[in-house]
């Protein structure tokens, strides 16, 4: 039985010395993060298609079983609309290929106007998709959280192609004013809609994002806690994703998550010991 946990980057300057050794190249940041975390949320193929043979350095430094949920370019989520996209998916698909089974799932994060009278291009799109990956799929459109019947079309459109309904919870930033410029930040960009718990397929995925204080943080994924350890018992593979509005502990937040189920399920299997944040010598 295995939980997976993860931040939104393998890679911050506020964890370079203080949680992973530091200097470390490029090419071993991902290897030392994976110390401490089994997932990573794969953001940055959001803004561009990397390279195949930069895929193929994180396939290198990661083992099989680690869990990349690999976010749509956006050219194809927010520029074309999931229509007349067919050739830069065909480039993205192409590109991540080298992770293999690291690919837990492709992520279809879609605009905030992207609506219930769009479910007919979201189906067809997913529709078109090869077998060969898993899918997830993030709204952010209000409607298919306030209204029942919207919300029962976009579970049945995804059901119909065994694609997951990604939630982020940010409840707990908004449940008060921000206290901070990344707080501050984060109010600005974020969505701000109800708390989603519903898990479509055997692998749901969660995205949390708290505060900057650990203490307020914590509070706020209490009501989950129970959830993730419900999902395990059921027999699901859940990944769940811990966001703070500066991430600076992130990483240890990840792992106390992990902890703090574990302790409701005792039989889940522990994550290792993260690597040393000292550089290692010969000597």
């Amino acid at each position: 039985m295995r939980l997976h946990v993860g931040c939104a980057m393998w890679s911050l300057a506020s964890w370079q010395g203080r949680l992973l050794p530091h200097p470390l190249p490029p090419a071993e940041r991902l290897r030392a993060y994976a110390t401490w975390c089994n997932a990573v949320e794969g953001n940055t193929t959001f803004y561009a298609t990397p390279s195949r043979s930069t895929v193929e350095t994180w396939a290198a430094q990661t083992d099989p079983d680690f869990r990349f949920i690999v976010k749509l370019p956006k050219t194809i989520t927010h520029e074309h609309r999931l229509k007349g996209a067919d050739e830069p998916l065909r480039a993205f698909l192409e590109a991540i290929e080298p992770l293999g089974p690291r690919t837990h799932a492709l992520w279809v994060q879609l605009p905030a106007s992207f609506g219930p009278s769009d479910l007919g291009v979201l189906g067809g799109f997913l529709q078109r998709l090869p077998r060969t990956w898993k899918y997830a799929v993030e709204v952010r459109h209000r409607a298919f959280f306030s209204d029942e019947r919207s919300q029962r079309l976009l579970e049945r459109a995804l059901a119909a192609f065994d694609a997951e309904w990604v939630p982020f919870d940010t409840v707990t930033l908004f449940q008060s004013p921000p206290t901070s410029d990344a707080e501050r930040d984060a109010w600005t960009k974020k969505p701000r809609l109800p708390r989603r718990s519903r898990a479509l397929t055997g692998r749901p995925i969660l995205r949390y994002l708290g505060r900057d204080a650990t203490e307020r943080t914590v509070e706020g994924w209490q009501p989950w806690l129970d959830t993730v350890a419900g999902w395990l018992r059921e027999g699901r593979t859940p990944t769940v994703f811990i966001h703070t509005p500066d991430n600076a502990d992130a990483l240890t937040l990840a792992r106390r998550f992990h902890d703090e189920v574990r302790a409701r399920v005792p039989e889940l299997d522990p994550l290792p010991e993260p690597m040393p944040n000292e550089p290692l010598t010969l000597f």
